[in-house]
């Protein structure tokens, strides 16, 4: 088949930050025999290879060399339906708010907490997306992901992925595997989880004593709304820290000095802490550096004000890692990829 391979491409509608670097050639794949052609050709060429989906999670640090592979392939549909559950399955090219309220919409409950989270399908494992006490891993069947080191397409279950905090095996061995397609167990009956920080709050602010899977959601875009900024508006990549976990003792030291330090207990005995409470006590939100700043309402996004680069952004995270470190004694992980130069 034939592939329309753009040259010299402005990225900068390819990622929510709105970083304005370039690919030296770029193609939309829209089907998997578009993908094939695409690796093959790069192959061929001795083209590197770049995947992007909704390029929500990156900060282009450079010029891209070689080939830009976009994922567009589009497709959902119901699997398999039981007296408890429904599996679904979407293509990797869909858009992930869009799939949430498809899923809504035929009456499912497990996304619900997932709502407004930027992105594409195929992006959604790799970071092990979550929110509100929810993770992908939470409601994930299985998914099909091209190995571009063996050349075959293969099925990985719940325990393949390796799932963790922000992290998957697809995560570790960047580059390597082309997500295809995602299959998730939602459930028929409405199981709501709405014990998680300003989500209960603001369930029992509307007096409600019935929540449904819907209300939820329009709860989280809400919440989600008045804290995040549109990235066609204002450039981010959404949480640009990843929560950090610490151990048990870790965690009572420092809610000993600073008794208002959201602390979450872990399953393994250790504790999550919120990055964006550090980096707000630490004076950083509203903070603005040239092109670059905190967000005034939300510490742990990163915006762009316009006509920012990479090395700006990274420049003004370091800083940021550097004094949440002296401060507290705490190690500050960035959740976006780098990419570029």
């Amino acid at each position: 088949m034939t592939l329309s391979i753009t040259e010299q491409v402005d990225l900068q509608p390819y990622n929510s930050f709105g970083i304005a670097e370039r690919a030296r050639q770029l193609v939309l794949v829209h089907s998997e025999r578009a993908l094939h052609c695409a690796l093959t050709l790069a192959a061929a060429r001795e083209w590197p290879v770049t995947l992007l989906g909704g390029g929500s999670n990156v900060v282009l640090t450079g010029e891209l060399p070689g080939l830009v592979v976009v994922m567009r392939n589009r497709g959902r549909r119901v699997l398999s339906r039981e007296s408890e559950t429904v599996v679904i399955e979407a293509e990797a090219g869909e858009n992930w708010h869009a799939l949430v309220n498809w899923t809504l919409d035929l009456g499912l409950s497990g996304l619900e907490n997932l709502s407004l989270i930027p992105g594409t399908v195929g992006a959604s494992p790799v970071q092990n997306i979550g929110a509100y006490g929810v993770e992908l891993q939470d409601v994930f069947e299985s998914l099909d992901a091209f190995d571009r080191q063996t050349g075959q397409t293969h099925q990985f279950t719940l325990q393949d992925c390796c799932f963790a905090y922000r992290d998957s095996l697809f995560k570790q061995r960047p580059g390597r595997y082309v997500i295809l397609r995602v299959r998730l167990r939602l459930s028929r009956r409405q199981q709501l989880k709405i014990d998680y920080g300003p989500l209960k709050a603001a369930w029992l602010a509307t007096g409600l004593t019935h929540a449904s899977a819907r209300v939820v959601s329009e709860l989280v875009c809400t919440i989600r709304r008045s804290k995040l900024p549109d990235p066609a508006k204002l450039g981010n990549a959404g949480s640009f820290f990843k929560n950090p976990l610490v151990t048990a003792a870790q965690a009572e030291q420092l809610t000993r000095t600073w008794p208002q330090l959201p602390c979450y207990p872990q399953s393994n005995g250790g504790a999550k802490l919120a990055a964006g409470w550090l980096i707000d006590q630490a004076g950083w939100k509203g903070h603005r550096q040239g092109a670059v700043g905190v967000h005034s309402e939300q510490a742990l996004v990163l915006v762009n004000f316009g006509g920012a680069r990479g090395d700006e952004v990274m420049t003004l995270a370091r800083r940021i890692q550097a004094d949440i470190r002296q401060r507290f004694g705490i190690e500050l992980e960035m959740e976006p990829q780098l990419i570029g130069g």
